[in-house]
């Protein structure tokens, strides 16, 4: 009986046993080694390290520029993800209509996201160029044009953040449009038409009937908009580079490695990212498996 059951589960065991160890090796072992590290006072590349215990994190939140970042941060996720959300959801109910040429526009949509962050911060930093009157570029040199009012873009400092989430929004709404309209189109026809003969107006019948079922889908598309947004640094840096005006925690966390050659620092840094995503992910994961269990 104990051989039958080996032969059932070790061709499988085997099969993902070589993604089960680079897994444990290269992310979680590397996550115990970063957080090892924050807990030290290895802030030069020579010494050795004592164990400090929470000091490091609890010393961060001393420093202005570390306030900053993560106020930027905040704002950059609050206008990337329901951006992305809104103009995802929007785009997926155009689609869902049933409008002509929906491959090509489909295709239109989700092709930025086979751009890399990089390509695109390239792109947008021409076309929110700062540059004003006969220097203007880009945005600005279009609005002088139609004869509205020329903006900082993420030179801005009060709203610069939320211009910087522009080229985010751009690049990730089409993901957010395949899973809405993937959500759409899951809702059974004749769910509708029983909220259609009961008196429902068609807005009456998405918000009591569609939006409802479309929750899940929401969820996960904030899920994943979330841990992007909290650990984007790419984007950034091509836009802007490392300027204090648009400092997230990723940029501050490169400046304190190898810019400051400061490793605790850094890994400090990157342990408060890892548990700022976790605040999305776990609950997601736990919520997932508890509806698994449900069905």
């Amino acid at each position: 009986m104990l051989v039958r059951r080996v032969r059932t589960w070790l061709p499988g065991l085997l099969l993902v046993a070589p993604s089960i160890v680079a897994i444990g090796v290269f992310v979680y072992g590397m996550l115990g080694w970063n957080f090892r590290l924050a807990m030290t006072d290895k802030h030069d590349e020579v010494s050795e390290g004592r164990f400090v215990g929470l000091e490091n994190f609890i010393g961060l939140w001393d420093q202005p520029r570390w306030h900053i970042s993560v106020n930027h941060a905040i704002m950059f996720t609050i206008v990337f993800v329901l951006g992305a959300l809104v103009l995802g959801w929007f785009l997926a109910f155009l689609m869902e209509k049933g409008i002509r040429g929906e491959g090509t526009f489909r295709a239109i949509y989700l092709f930025p996201m086979a751009i890399s962050f990089v390509a695109t911060g390239i792109v947008w930093r021409w076309l929110m160029n700062s540059g004003m009157e006969e220097r203007a570029v880009g945005f600005n040199r279009l609005f002088d044009a139609i004869g509205l009012p020329q903006w900082q873009w993420f030179r801005d400092p009060d709203w610069g953040m939320a211009a910087m989430a522009l080229p985010a929004i751009w690049q990730m709404s089409g993901y957010v449009m395949a899973l809405f309209l993937a959500g759409f189109r899951g809702v059974p026809e004749e769910l509708r038409e029983a909220a259609r003969v009961d008196g429902c107006t068609e807005w009456g019948v998405y918000r009591h009937v569609v939006l409802p079922l479309l929750r899940p889908v929401t969820l996960s598309a904030l899920i994943i908009l979330g841990h992007i947004s909290l650990k984007v640094f790419d984007l950034i840096v091509a836009v802007s580079g490392k300027q204090i005006i648009t400092d997230v925690p990723a940029v501050f966390m490169w400046v304190a490695v190898f810019d400051s050659h400061d490793p605790a620092k850094g890994a400090t840094i990157a342990s408060y990212i890892v548990l700022s995503v976790a605040v999305f992910v776990i609950p997601y994961l736990i919520w997932s498996v508890r509806k698994e269990r449900r069905s």
